[in-house]
């Protein structure tokens, strides 16, 4: 930023420095008839054209590096910020508002940096213009240093005009991108619901209503543009009548005017830079809002308490500090208070959830993504040092993000891992199908959410990827909601055979996985309201044969291509839940 500064400040001042010489060669060369100071002055001017075309190249280079490495050092200040806050993000913010801020807002606080040191030219470009024309004619002088604030007067309320209307543009802005990757990420359910034209008709409303915002402010905006082109031309035309005046009553000399004429032509230049400046200024104000109030965002859960749950408190306190518990040395019970669940070390146990909500919830619960009175070994969750929890407990969704890399990349989840472990983790989530079909197997490139594989592949993968961590707590989401039965069948033995003798548990209402179970608790408004193994609950719980036993229906993705197999009922006839990959729940 300094040496943009002291580049800018040398080309501005220097652009003023041609107009001197071009009025020498008029006065003591073509007015005297002196051809050798001609030449002189001649040569001058171009050394100067020269040298302002070089100091131009480093003032643009120097532009460019700030703005690029301005956009990389917030680019990763906000990624290292969107890791920290985790699986609370997405229900902070929504997806199109991270695009647009890790976008376009960046790129516009950027710009504002790169008219730091044109700025700075530009103010010390007017103070010599001024001085040097005072030395001409103290009215010119007052004329140029009088008509600068003009012209800030008169732009000024339309620049505060554009930041409100920018403001709501950038906001609807935001929703609608939001919009589009939800229609686009459930595209496959929604066409097999039939619901795509419903959807693209509200997102062609919406956008016609941003459509209207951009109208306003690409109003706003051309008046800017407008007066930022106009106003310095008139106030050129305005001085070059005065000084034409003055040279005619001999105030001044030829060679003089034609200085004047260049002075305030130069003088244009600083002048719209300071107005780009105010313009960028304001676009770089609503970016920036934007930009803090995301990295303002806090997990729920930081190492164990909210910030301000941790303002003042000592490990006296009866809540606490996050981190001030060991946590177990081994395999150790998990429980949840809140609905009533006992998770014992070593075994394989399902839950089946009434609603999917609650599910989730107690899913978030069991794997510290939300503040709760979960205890491990004895001991609150939330009192464990987060990484320590991070590493033994993992929760695996069935719709995690898959990213862009090879298949052997995307399954390699830490150090050590070759081909065979692959194979063998591809084997028990059923997936080997996956790689053989694959034209290069593990070394197949896979492009972002693995879109070139199914619906039911692409969960088998993640299945397999889950698997391959090794953690102490394997929590499981809906692992096979996107598989046929015989797939499904296959998957619940396997699991069974490769966590054996870690604790694993498995959110689903399947009678396949249900099944393989362990123990099975039924979860119903949020509380566990029966335990027991699937049979046994099947015998003595109405409300749990109702939800797993429920009359099978086509699913929507199994029409849309979601599904791997031709069917979703399992081969006992029971049926399985309607749930399809990627639903809304």
């Amino acid at each position: 930023m300094l040496r943009a500064s002291l580049v800018g400040t040398a080309w501005m001042t220097g652009l003023s420095l041609r107009p001197y010489l071009i009025s020498r060669a008029i006065d003591d060369g073509l007015r005297d008839r002196d051809n050798r100071a001609l030449l002189l002055w001649v040569a001058a001017i171009v050394v100067a054209g020269i040298a302002m075309a070089q100091i131009g190249i480093w003032r643009h280079r120097t532009m460019t590096f700030i703005r690029e490495d301005a956009s990389a050092r917030s680019a990763a200040v906000l990624l290292r910020k969107l890791s920290r806050i985790g699986a609370v993000l997405p229900r902070k913010l929504a997806a199109g508002e991270v695009a647009t801020v890790g976008g376009s807002d960046i790129a516009n606080t950027s710009h504002v940096l790169t008219m730091t040191g044109p700025g700075v030219g530009a103010v010390v470009a007017y103070s010599v213009v001024a001085v040097v024309l005072w030395s001409i004619s103290p009215l010119l002088a007052l004329c140029v240093l009088l008509g600068v604030p003009v012209i800030a007067i008169v732009i000024g309320p339309l620049l505060r005009r554009l930041e409100r209307a920018e403001t709501v543009y950038r906001q609807q802005q935001g929703v609608l991108t939001t919009r589009a990757g939800d229609i686009v990420a459930g595209l496959r359910v929604l066409a097999g619901v039939g619901g795509r034209d419903l959807f693209a008709r509200r997102y062609a409303d919406r956008s016609q209503n941003l459509l209207a915002e951009g109208y306003r402010v690409g109003a706003v905006n051309s008046w800017i543009d407008a007066l930022t082109l106009a106003i310095p031309g008139l106030f050129l035309a305005a001085v070059v009548w005065v000084a034409a005046r003055m040279a005619a009553t001999g105030d001044i000399t030829v060679g003089q005017l034609v200085a004047v004429y260049g002075y305030v032509a130069v003088l244009v230049v600083p002048v719209w830079f300071l107005l780009e400046a105010s313009y960028q200024m304001i676009r770089g104000r609503v970016a920036a809002r934007r930009i803090i109030a995301l990295l303002n965002l806090t997990p729920d859960d930081v190492d164990g308490r909210t910030p301000d749950d941790l303002d003042g408190r000592t490990p006296d306190d009866p809540g606490g500090l996050p981190g001030d518990r060991p946590a177990p040395t081994g395999p150790a019970e998990l429980r949840d208070p809140a609905s009533g669940l006992t998770v014992r070390p070593g075994r394989l146990i399902a839950v089946a959830a009434d609603d999917p909500a609650d599910a989730n919830a107690l899913a978030d619960r069991l794997g510290r993504y939300v503040v709760s009175d979960v205890t491990w070994g004895g001991g609150p969750l939330t009192r464990i040092a987060l990484a320590e929890v991070r590493s033994r407990i993992l929760v695996a969704d069935h719709d995690s993000y898959l990213f862009a890399g090879t298949l052997r990349e995307i399954l390699r989840v830490r150090e050590g891992l070759g081909d065979d472990e692959f194979r063998a983790a591809l084997r028990s989530a059923s997936a080997e199908d996956v790689a053989d079909a694959l034209p290069e197997g593990l070394g197949t490139p896979i492009d972002a959410r693995a879109r070139r594989l199914s619906g039911g592949q692409r969960q088998r993968v993640r299945l397999a990827r889950a698997l391959l961590i090794e953690a102490e707590v394997l929590i499981l989401v809906d692992p096979t909601s996107a598989v046929d039965a015989h797939t499904e069948a296959r998957i619940a033995e396997r699991i069974r055979v490769a966590r054996a003798g870690r604790t694993t548990i498995v959110f689903a209402t399947s009678p396949l996985l249900l099944g393989r179970a362990d123990t099975v608790a039924h979860l119903r408004d949020g509380r566990i309201v029966a335990t027991g193994s699937h049979a046994e609950l099947l015998e003595r719980d109405p409300s749990y044969r109702a939800l797993v036993s429920r009359d099978g229906e086509p699913d929507a993705d199994t029409e849309a291509g979601g599904f791997d197999g031709s069917t979703d009922l399992d081969p006992s006839g029971l049926g399985r839940p309607f749930d399809v990959e990627g639903s809304l729940r």
